[in-house]
């Protein structure tokens, strides 16, 4: 095989895998409830941070299989592309979704360190402050309620096993 026809070859994209896990993931933070009971702000950036959370719940979880290396990293690459093609569907330009993408980024690897962190410490304190800082609530809502939803997922995900979860089968 020359060195063109290895360039140029059809390889399938790794990331493929990991579709259904992300669009699960969509999937979960755009479920009503998030909304309707829980208090987080139906709007764009609302539902941006319930993507992020619960892409950061099943990231946490993916963290406790040591063998799976692979499978957190294509999935961010998916939020990643995911995120590039809202902002250029909504208008930013080329120039700066660069910028925006690590901004996004940085926001995603905070949260993740927030959330990690509160959902180790006992009860839901840590959890609803960390939900206080880090989503778009409306008005009187309840983050302790909030919490309770998000430790729930969280307690949901640990109690699958990972070939389940990586192929995006969450139950709810």
């Amino acid at each position: 095989m020359s060195w063109l026809s290895r360039l140029f070859r059809n390889r399938p994209d790794p990331r493929d895998a990991l579709r259904p896990l992300w669009h699960r993931v969509v999937e979960i933070a755009r479920e009503r409830q998030w909304y309707a009971e829980h208090g987080v702000a139906d709007t764009v950036a609302g539902r941006f941070d319930m993507i992020t959370a619960v892409l950061c719940l099943v990231l946490i979880r993916l963290e406790r299989e040591p063998e799976l290396k692979e499978p957190p990293v294509l999935l961010t690459e998916l939020f990643v592309a995911d995120m590039d093609g809202q902002l250029r569907e909504s208008g930013v330009g080329d120039v700066v979704v660069g910028k925006h993408i690590g901004r996004l980024m940085s926001v995603l690897g905070g949260r993740l360190g927030a959330y990690r962190d509160a959902l180790r410490e006992p009860g839901d304190e840590a959890l609803a402050a960390a939900i206080v800082r880090n989503l778009s609530l409306v008005d009187g809502a309840d983050a302790a309620q909030t919490a309770r939803a998000l430790r729930q997922l969280e307690q949901d995900l640990a109690a699958m096993d990972a070939a389940t979860l990586v192929a995006g089968r969450i139950e709810r």
